[in-house]
């Protein structure tokens, strides 16, 4: 009976060789590393823009030649201006005083250069965010002031009612800006031919339009707006219904700072919010000590202590309110009803408001 064991045996070992083979031991999941036995609180990353502009005590902000609404000396020699307002927002934030701000006049060519030179601290200076811009240039663009997009300036007496009746038609267009690569693109898809008449700044663009050395003007419907009210008789010149681009302007800064890029877009954000929560230049004293409301309390830095994550002082919102204003004051004097541009709020309009906008500020938590 050997014979049979012997067979058994082979058999088993057989049927063992044939069945599923045990599963495979999974690697061991390697252990957590351990908290250290002493972890303090998060430390933000100092800015080195901040520490410049605290130590020389002033902000360079790079600002336009002289865009009404935007940045234009006042017959004292003041800077005045949305764009100028912005800067000054960040002074506030930034040295408690918005005052202390110095400009620099930056041409449409120079605007990027003079940024990475370190010759200014912030472009302030009606500036497209495109996406080669953000991501080819080493600069970032934290926030939209305002948005905007493409449209013409024309005579009224050319009857006109679309750009779209503009073939053949000679266009100023400024060098240098995304305007000019709007044009083509607009035209382009239409099928439609046109003659444009190049020139290096937008003053230069308004002379030659106004000289009849070209029959419309393009450029940012702000920026016409600007240029018409510098005419000698506006009313005798209309912007054209269409809108032919996304023109989302904000200020610029350098890539490698995001801490700064972080206190300039919150400076943006606390004139936002200002205006949502109802607090303007005249009202913010008083509501810091009688704000019940905690998002307020956190904006003007009674409780919350959030000004240090930026490493700017507690009431850096409070001081930008106070000085400079909440955004629909920044917008009516500058660009709104009480400026010669006369802008309606449209898409800069909050998100809360009867005709909603697309300014839609995080909250202060």
């Amino acid at each position: 009976m050997i014979w049979r064991h012997t067979a058994m045996v082979v058999l088993v070992a057989s049927l063992a060789s044939c069945g599923p083979k045990p599963a495979e031991k999974a690697p061991a999941t390697p252990p957590a590393p351990k908290a250290a036995a002493t972890q303090g609180p998060y430390k933000p990353t100092p800015s080195a823009t901040l520490e410049a502009v605290r130590k020389r005590g002033y902000l360079a902000c790079g600002v336009h030649p002289g865009l009404p609404g935007f940045a234009l000396r006042d017959p004292r020699g003041e800077w005045r201006g949305f764009d100028v307002d912005i800067c000054r927002a960040v002074a506030a934030a930034t040295l408690g005083d918005a005052a202390k701000v110095r400009f620099t006049v930056i041409g449409g060519q120079d605007r990027f250069s003079a940024l990475q030179a370190g010759q200014i601290d912030i472009l302030s200076r009606n500036t497209s965010v495109t996406f080669a811009r953000d991501a080819g240039l080493g600069l970032t663009f934290p926030v939209t002031t305002y948005y905007d997009g493409e449209g013409f300036l024309a005579p009224k007496a050319l009857g006109l009612n679309s750009a779209e009746e503009l073939s053949g038609a000679r266009i100023c267009v400024q060098s240098g800006t995304a305007s000019a690569g709007n044009l083509e693109d607009y035209f382009r898809v239409r099928g439609l031919t046109y003659r444009p008449v190049v020139v290096p700044t937008e003053e230069r663009a308004r002379q030659v339009y106004e000289a009849e050395g070209c029959d419309v003007f393009s450029a940012d419907i702000s920026a016409l707006a600007a240029s018409r009210s510098l005419i000698a008789n506006p009313g005798a010149h209309v912007i054209l219904p269409d809108v032919i681009s996304k023109e989302p302007l904000g200020p610029v800064v350098r890539q490698d700072d995001p801490a700064w890029a972080d206190i300039v877009r919150w400076t943006v954000y606390a004139t936002l919010l200002g205006e949502e929560l109802g607090l303007s230049s005249r009202t913010v004293e008083e509501a810091r000590e009688t704000a019940t409301d905690p998002e307020t309390r956190r904006l003007l830095g009674l409780e919350g202590d959030l000004g240090p994550l930026m490493g700017l002082k507690s009431d850096w919102a409070f001081q930008v309110l106070k000085q400079v204003g909440a955004y629909h004051e920044i917008f009516r004097r500058d660009l709104g009803a009480d400026s010669a541009l006369r802008l309606d709020r449209g898409l800069n309009a909050l998100w809360t408001a009867p005709a909603p906008g697309l300014m839609y500020p995080p909250p202060m938590r």
